[in-house]
């Protein structure tokens, strides 16, 4: 099985983050960037497809600017996969998720694949729209909020549950096809010393882009800013847990006044 995993660079969640002096999108200086926690799920769903079935190949994708988008193909390199596209952007040049599900469209499109996996949203925008346009533009079925994500080889199917607002359903479908992963079999793995060092030498092929549409796209941000700091806190001093409730209570009472 051909596997190709589509991973998207994004602000780690512990970096303090700033708007660009324009205030229309952030500053990229000095911010590391790692793989959001669904694409996590979605490298980790392919490695372990990978393992139960012989003869599979992971390939990752990502389109963006250096040095964010090569650190997370790496990264990906060092868990266990086989080999790594990077679709170059130019610095400052962001991409809407129709765009980028177009750029990684056609890398995916020049790539051996029968199976291609996405996380169900990226970590940063929470937009949601690459894998169901990547499956259009690729012309294969696309399904999302995926868990339980298996490979049946005598039906020569997938086999799979989806969330759904009243409990869980059970899919199965034919490759090929685009999945989004909301959460693997198990926790993503920790990639180790040695595999990240090797992973420093591995060649990643590189694809250029087609120059962005001059709007950005079908949307583009207007203003990035940060949430007002939170103000009003008080720390309570206690010596027993009872007390902490009895002069949390009072608090609440007689100064938030949200008891009567």
């Amino acid at each position: 099985m051909e596997i190709v995993v589509c991973v998207k660079p994004i602000p780690d969640p512990e970096t303090r983050l700033r708007a660009s002096p324009d205030g229309t999108t952030l500053d990229a200086e000095g911010v590391k960037f790692v793989l959001t926690g669904y694409d996590e799920s979605a490298v980790e769903q392919a490695l372990l497809l990978k393992e139960a079935t012989p003869g599979s190949k992971v390939h990752v994708v990502s389109a963006g600017p250096a040095p964010r988008t090569e650190e997370v193909l790496r990264a990906s390199l060092a868990l266990g996969c086989d080999a790594a596209t990077w679709v170059e952007l130019p610095p400052g040049v962001g991409l809407d998720p129709v765009v980028a599900a177009r750029a990684l469209g056609k890398a995916v499109s020049a790539l051996p694949h029968d199976l291609v996996l996405c996380g169900k949203q990226a970590g940063d925008d929470e937009a949601g729209v690459v894998p169901g346009a990547l499956g259009e533009i690729l012309g294969v079925p696309d399904f999302g909020a995926v868990v339980d994500l298996r490979w049946d080889p005598g039906a020569a199917r997938l086999r799979f549950q989806r969330s759904a607002e009243a409990g869980s359903e059970t899919w199965e479908a034919p490759l090929p096809c685009v999945v989004a992963l909301q959460q693997a079999w198990n926790d993503p793995r920790t990639a180790k010393l040695p595999a990240i060092l090797k992973s420093r030498k591995l060649p990643i092929a590189k694809v250029a882009s087609e120059p962005p549409p001059p709007d950005g796209g079908t949307s583009r941000a207007v203003k990035f800013e940060l949430p007002p700091p939170r103000t009003g806190a008080k720390l309570i001093e206690y010596k027993t847990p009872e007390e902490a409730a009895q002069k949390l209570v009072k608090a609440l009472r007689e100064e938030a006044k949200v008891f009567p």
